[in-house]
């Protein structure tokens, strides 16, 4: 992998940071990610680092569908000890378009080359919703260099229990990114747990969406279009946790169930609540994803 290095801008001090409450504080100044751009074969991509202690095996984070960086904010401020590298993938937040479509193991690649950077031959590997599928790629194309694995409110891909045709249509569009007030207006349909019982959590949510167009969105789509883990899952060797919301509306339960099941050297952790667990319970998922990586 061929990377090179631009100017990054500082970050604060990630053991400063003391969120004290159940739900996240989407108000902070400023996220614990140091930021740097680096040219990864020949794409230009955003990369946040918490460094952490040196000596550890960094945590890798593959974010949702449309989500920068900033997002992965909260659950990185509860890990302040820990290095956790993550990247907006190209033509979200501040990466550019690429300049043609990509596909999931494209995505495994990318992410290979960030890991070359930092001199790392092995990490942790987290992912949520679409970074789900993203992370599963990358356990299966870069075995090697997975130790572990974690998939939160996640599935199998083409071949899943799909969430109602009203929540799909809501987010085959990247309108709830574009317009506050639709945001809040269906938040609660589409992520459930504590966005259903406190809409105005949309609008802290939100805040810190970077948005860039709605090529970069269709371009997530169509990158996970068709792909599916269901034939190789069981060949994975990774110790897997697998997380879930009990009332997630976009990726039903039974999804984690059933990488529960497929997966041979997996367990379950179910949250009571919903899509976005890592940002409305950061302490608590912070404190399951710590047991686990941390096991001897």
């Amino acid at each position: 992998m061929n990377t090179a290095h631009l100017p990054h801008t500082a970050a604060a001090d990630p053991s400063a940071m003391e969120p004290d409450s159940r739900v996240a504080d989407f108000h902070h100044a400023e996220h614990p990610f140091a930021i740097e751009m680096l040219h990864v074969d020949g794409q230009l991509i955003r990369v946040g680092r918490q460094a952490g202690r040196p000596g550890g095996v960094p945590l890798l984070l593959f974010n949702g569908i449309g989500g920068n960086i900033e997002l992965l904010g909260p659950i990185a401020q509860w890990m302040p000890a820990r290095e956790v590298i993550t990247f907006d993938i190209p033509g979200v937040g501040h990466s550019p378009l690429p300049d043609r479509p990509y596909r999931l193991p494209g995505i495994a690649r990318l992410a290979a080359g960030v890991l070359d950077h930092y001199g790392h031959g092995t990490c942790d590997v987290l992912g949520v919703s679409w970074g789900g599928a993203a992370a599963q790629q990358f356990a299966r194309s870069q075995s090697a260099r997975c130790r572990r694995l974690i998939l939160c409110a996640t599935a199998t891909g083409m071949f899943m229990v799909p969430a109602r045709p009203s929540v799909l249509m809501k987010m085959a569009t990247p309108r709830r990114y574009m317009s506050k007030s639709y945001a809040r207006a269906i938040s609660g349909d589409i992520y459930g747990g504590d966005y259903r019982r406190d809409p105005g959590l949309a609008a802290q949510h939100f805040k810190h969406i970077k948005w860039q167009s709605r090529l970069g969105y269709y371009l997530q789509i169509a990158a996970a279009t068709g792909w599916t883990s269901l034939p190789w899952l069981h060949r994975l060797r990774q110790p897997t946790l697998v997380m879930a919301g009990d009332d997630d509306p976009l990726i039903p339960l039974i999804n984690a169930r059933l990488l529960h099941r497929l997966i041979p050297r997996s367990e379950l952790k179910v949250f009571d609540c919903g899509h976005l667990f890592l940002m409305t319970r950061p302490k608590e998922s912070a404190a399951a994803i710590a047991e686990f990586l941390d096991r001897p």
